[in-house]
């Protein structure tokens, strides 16, 4: 016969033993998957959803934004601020006065595609020198886009 009371090695063959380390390769599949299904469903949550808004008789919040400046150098090197002519001796001038008077130092420049370089980059230091460091050059889409694909200029 067998003794029985031998440490009690032959009952705990059949059990696992008690892990004394956490796996985390479970959690961290887990947690790429989430960050996939994120990532996917991330840009699909920033479509707008189109609403017919009603009518009604209130007037507007007043806005923030100031009406942005713009000014437009046409092809035969004329100076307009918004849709007023002006003179380029005046334009640092009148520049000034402007921009003391908005909050926001951004301004567009809107260039015919015949004016010369050095007449663009003379109307952009006068902007510079009238208080406007913010100068975004206006375009038009469509044009060459000068990787071999696009449309020739001409």
């Amino acid at each position: 016969m067998k003794k029985q009371g031998g440490g009690g090695r032959g009952r705990r063959r059949g059990r696992a033993q008690p892990m004394a380390e956490i796996n985390i390769t479970p959690f961290v599949d887990v947690m790429l998957v989430l960050l996939i299904i994120f990532m996917v469903a991330a840009p699909l949550l920033t479509v707008g959803v189109p609403v017919e808004l009603p009518k009604t008789a209130a007037t507007a919040l007043p806005s923030e934004q100031e009406e942005p400046l713009t000014v437009t150098v046409l092809a035969d090197g004329s100076v307009q601020i918004q849709k007023t002519e002006t003179a380029r001796d005046d334009l640092v001038a009148k520049l000034r006065a402007i921009s003391a008077e908005r909050a926001s130092d951004r301004v567009f420049l809107r260039a015919d595609g015949a004016v010369p370089y050095a007449s663009i980059m003379e109307v952009m230091g006068a902007l510079n020198a009238g208080g406007f460091s913010n100068i975004g050059l206006v375009t038009e889409t469509g044009g060459p886009k000068l990787d071999g694909t696009g449309a020739s200029g001409g």
